[in-house]
């Protein structure tokens, strides 16, 4: 895989470089309320400008149908692109129409621009590889040069991502280099223990994760929502938690599998509950109840690990060499329910192993709660990316992206 580091020694001063980039941030409205994958891709951006190169920023956000949608507009990206790049950053108001070709073609060496978001149109995300073509078509004819740095959307065979790379000459961007190099740590020559923690909502999400990890793995933590689909495949019943009891058997065969290889699963003993979910908005005291496992009333809601739980993990992380983390604990958007998130940070962070938080939600959680995200050994920009990667899958823009 060429990296940026050899472009930039070919030298690309004067010429046309399209970065695919991910700026698939969170918004209220149009503020952006975490800035991270943005910030990630800003140093490749400013080596290329800084050589000369004109850069085309391209990304998606959200998912609009496949045409223009106001609510999904990357203009507030580009807005925050510039102020940390410390520059002006034009912005088109198409993908490959009008707009597009003349802000492209008014730049200038050094300069940057920033499409408008790619899944307004209909190709970058179609399963029909002769109209993903002919957006790629379109897109290629912007520029001379092509860098992946979008780890967020490598596991996507969209246009910018995968039929792209094909048609100009390409090269992974730092940020790329950086995600592939930390998942090899996790994947090749492990360091041991190598203890992995899995929350979120949906146990289906990480059934494919769960099961490469089981070969590979010495411990799993498990939490969040997914939690009460393990508690009641062991017999516990959940009241009115999140439930996917179609997943039960398949828990039940991973929980049996994990005893015959010596793989340690670890469950939550207590948990916070209450009659319903939180407000998030207003964030009005929710008054929960802290309930062991086996004691769940029938109307109440699994919303976070119970403070028993959060000092089992921090022990069970204590030792590890190596620790990867994807998905809260709990509702930590919530203060009354983000203290399972926070014991599980503040755990990596007491720890001296080499630390991975998953991207997603996960990253999200270490800086709405306030933690230095350089206590970590790596905060990723890719949770689906880097799930489908350690479930060992062939990742499309990976793939694309080599030589």
């Amino acid at each position: 895989m060429k990296t940026i580091d050899e472009l930039l020694d070919e030298g690309v001063a004067g010429k046309r470089v399209f970065v695919r980039a991910d700026l698939n941030v969170p918004l209220d409205g149009t503020t952006i309320t975490d800035d991270g994958r943005i910030r990630a891709v800003r140093p490749t951006v400013s080596r290329l400008a800084e050589a000369g190169a004109r850069v085309i920023v391209a990304s998606h956000l959200g998912r609009p149908k496949g045409a223009p949608d106001p609510a999904f507009s990357l203009a507030p990206a580009a807005a925050r692109l510039g102020e940390l790049l410390g520059a002006d950053v034009a912005f088109a108001t198409d993908t490959v129409g009008d707009s597009a070709k003349a802000v492209v073609g008014a730049l200038k060496d050094g300069q940057v621009a920033v499409l408008e978001n790619l899944r307004f149109n209909a190709g970058e995300t179609s399963k029909d590889d002769a109209e993903r073509g002919a957006f790629a078509d379109r897109l290629a004819e912007l520029a001379d040069l092509y860098v992946g740095d979008g780890f967020g959307a490598v596991h996507r065979k969209h246009a910018s991502v995968y039929d792209l790379p094909a048609r100009l000459s390409h090269a992974a961007g730092g940020l790329i280099a950086t995600e592939v190099g930390v998942l090899k740590k996790l994947t090749e020559d492990v360091e041991r223990p190598y203890a992995v923690v899995l929350g979120g909502a949906k146990v289906s999400d990480k059934l494919g994760v769960i099961d490469h990890l089981l070969e590979k793995a010495d411990r799993i933590l498990i939490g969040g929502g997914m939690a009460y689909t393990f508690l009641k495949a062991q017999g516990h019943e959940v009241g009115a938690s999140l439930l996917q009891e179609d997943q039960i058997p398949a828990v039940q065969e991973y929980l049996k599998r994990a005893d015959e290889r010596g793989v340690e699963f670890v469950l939550p003993v207590d948990v916070l509950v209450a009659p319903a979910f939180p407000d998030l908005k207003t964030k009005a005291p929710a008054n929960p109840t802290t309930v062991a496992v086996d004691a769940i009333p029938s109307d109440g809601m699994g919303l976070d690990s119970g403070p028993e739980t959060n000092r089992l993990y921090s022990s069970k992380l204590a030792d590890a060499a190596t620790v990867f983390w994807n998905g809260p604990m709990g509702v930590f958007e919530h203060p009354d329910y983000a203290e399972g998130t926070r014991a599980v940070a503040q755990a990596l962070i007491d720890s001296d192993a080499f630390t991975v938080v998953g991207g997603g939600d996960s990253a999200a959680a270490v800086r709405i709660l306030g933690f230095d995200e350089n206590a970590f050994g790596h905060i990723s920009t890719g949770g689906g990316a880097s799930l489908e990667y350690l479930e060992g899958k062939t990742l499309p823009g990976l793939a694309a992206l080599e030589d």
